[in-house]
């Protein structure tokens, strides 16, 4: 073919393939076009039926779990669960763990959650054993015998036997030990029958015995061979201390200087405590200088809780992540006469005291429920008699007790008789709460003619002085009842002698049925019969009024944290919150039932 031809052909074949290109171009143009865009107009249908389904299925996912989450509840329950460290602030000074010179706030609390006592008590306040697992009185209620629970262990790990116990009370019965026990257990005779057994022979009966069998039990393998002279400055108190409690020593930290130290010590659980190892994973105590810098340290959230206030902070109060207990005492807050010296020396002046004085009023702005006392003893012991209660709120009958007892009001408004006005002072501590009590006993005093006044003082000043020389016309103050209704510290006019160690008698009151009562009362051990007994004592109280009853004071506890296990039945000392405290849980969680 010739070069020409092939020219030509080649050409024609260019021309047909750029003519098939052209019509597929225009082709694919029109599929586009009837295919792409002239259906854009049904995205509008595609995407609402897409968020149709899709919100469809949202619904049914957050209805089926909602569903799951509301049926958790039957098989699952929100609960306190073990773990959290727990730091609890107290104004005071660290000085000793050692249960026999633990006297102050924080001592007592750090030597409770690391020791254990043979009886202790439970979450409604009744007397249960702690080491012991048993205990019993002979007929007479002169010989006690306690029986400690098997395989007890120090945190030490070495056995703790019935040698144990007897070397902390003849410790206590030493005097050259110096315990503040010393004056409680003068004239008991201590015997180990065996390992596990331990018998207490009393000079006389006492059914109140066993309440005291609540203080810590100290290892004697380790203190034996320290001088008993040596003993409250022993190394073992303060360095590293060993008990049989819920918890064991871990540390101690000092910060601050001179008068503004600090202490913090740190506590772990105790893994072969009796009752169970504590669900806390530490247990720490602050010890503060003083209350406003508790107070600082627990609004920078530096601390869990505190204790020791006599009235929260309106801050705190106020806040709703904080948590406010209030443990009543069994103590009550009473105003207590001077019985010896005029003008209250004279029982119609005493009897319009009280009748002039409005209980429920000053219950009523304590700001927080208070159980009222009127008796010697509280409202839920068994010795307590209704129809023995004092009765106040009453100014018609203290105007009338006046004018018998001869105190006529003069020109001013006062009481007077033969020249002399009826006027005396209340002495009481210038905490806040004493403060407006006082202020308004002061007032309803007056109210009906009687010149009273009150004087605060600092607690230190208030305790050294005023009480523990009986230096007042009447002072208010609150004493410690605890759970059992024997009262003869308080009022027995041989506790008003000055060789009495105590001298608890406040009023110095004297009342030979008084003292016959109280007497016969505490050395029957049948309940019924001692209330029986009491009956001659209470009649002779509310007669004679040595004092004025107010109501059992509390303890106030503030927390960040729901404490779980902290129970609000009353309480017999500061310490005794912890009676339970190896079951204390801040922490909750969802638990299979």
């Amino acid at each position: 073919m010739s070069p020409h031809l092939l020219k030509l052909r080649m050409r024609r074949m260019w021309r047909r393939r750029a003519a098939q290109t052209l019509a597929a171009v225009h082709e694919s143009g029109r599929a586009i076009e009837k295919h792409g865009f002239s259906r854009f107009g049904h995205l509008k249908l595609v995407w609402r039926f897409m968020v149709i389904w899709v919100g469809v299925c949202a619904i049914v996912a957050g209805l089926l779990t909602t569903q799951i989450i509301g049926l958790r509840s039957y098989y699952q329950s929100l609960e306190p669960v073990p773990g959290g460290r727990f730091t609890e602030g107290i104004a005071g000074t660290f000085t000793t763990a050692n249960p026999l010179y633990a006297v102050n706030d924080v001592d007592t609390s750090v030597s409770r959650l690391l020791f254990a006592g043979l009886l202790k008590y439970d979450d409604q306040n009744r007397l249960v054993g702690d080491l012991a697992e048993s205990w019993s009185a002979d007929p007479a209620g002169k010989v006690y015998t306690v029986r400690l629970r098997p395989n007890l262990v120090w945190q030490d790990g070495e056995p703790l036997t019935a040698d144990d116990v007897l070397f902390t009370y003849h410790t206590i019965q030493n005097p050259d030990a110096q315990s503040p026990l010393y004056a409680s257990w003068r004239g008991v005779t201590v015997q180990a029958i065996d390992d596990n057994v331990v018998t207490f022979t009393l000079p006389n009966p006492l059914s109140s015995f066993p309440y005291g069998l609540t203080n810590g039990i100290v290892p004697k393998h380790l203190l034996q061979r320290v001088d008993p002279i040596d003993l409250r400055s022993a190394t073992f108190n303060t360095a590293d201390p060993v008990g049989a409690g819920p918890f064991r020593w871990s540390s101690i930290g000092i910060s601050g200087v001179s008068d503004q130290t600090e202490a913090q010590i740190t506590l772990a659980p105790f893994s072969h405590y009796w009752a169970g190892m504590p669900r806390l994973t530490s247990f720490s105590i602050y010890a503060y200088a003083d209350q406003n810098a508790m107070i600082a340290a627990y609004r920078n959230q530096e601390i869990t809780s505190m204790v020791g206030l006599d009235h929260a902070p309106v801050d705190i109060a106020n806040d709703k992540q904080s948590h406010i207990y209030n443990l009543p005492f069994t103590a009550g807050v009473y105003v207590f006469f001077q019985t010896t010296a005029p003008p209250l020396d004279d029982p119609k002046v005493r009897q319009a005291l009280v009748a002039a004085a409005d209980r429920s009023s000053i219950i009523g702005q304590l700001g927080y429920p208070a159980v009222p006392v009127d008796e010697p003893v509280l409202k839920d012991q068994f010795a307590y008699d209704p129809s023995e209660a004092q009765i106040t709120d009453n100014a018609a009958q203290a105007t009338a007790l006046l004018d018998a007892a001869g105190w006529q009001l003069n020109a001013h408004g006062m009481r007077e008789k033969n020249g002399q006005t009826l006027s005396f002072t209340l002495t009481a501590s210038d905490g806040y709460e004493s403060k407006r009590v006082a202020t308004m006993l002061v007032s309803q005093w007056r109210a009906v003619g009687i010149d009273a006044s009150a004087q605060f003082q600092a607690p230190a000043d208030f305790q050294s002085n005023s009480l523990a020389l009986h230096q007042y016309d009447a002072v208010l103050d609150g004493v410690s009842i605890g759970a059992d209704p024997d009262v003869y510290v308080y009022w027995d006019s041989s506790q008003n002698d000055p060789r009495s160690p105590t001298q608890y008698n406040f009023s110095k009151y004297s009342s030979t049925t008084a003292d016959l009562s109280l007497e016969a009362g505490r050395t029957r051990l049948d309940p019924l019969l001692r209330k029986v007994k009491y009956k001659s004592f209470l009649q002779a109280w509310q007669q004679d009024a040595p004092a004025l009853g107010l109501y059992q004071p509390r303890l106030l506890y503030i927390s960040h944290e729901n404490v779980y296990g902290l129970a609000g039945s009353p309480i017999n000392t500061d310490a005794d919150r912890f009676r339970n405290v190896q079951n204390w849980m801040i922490h909750t969680g969802w638990v299979t039932k």
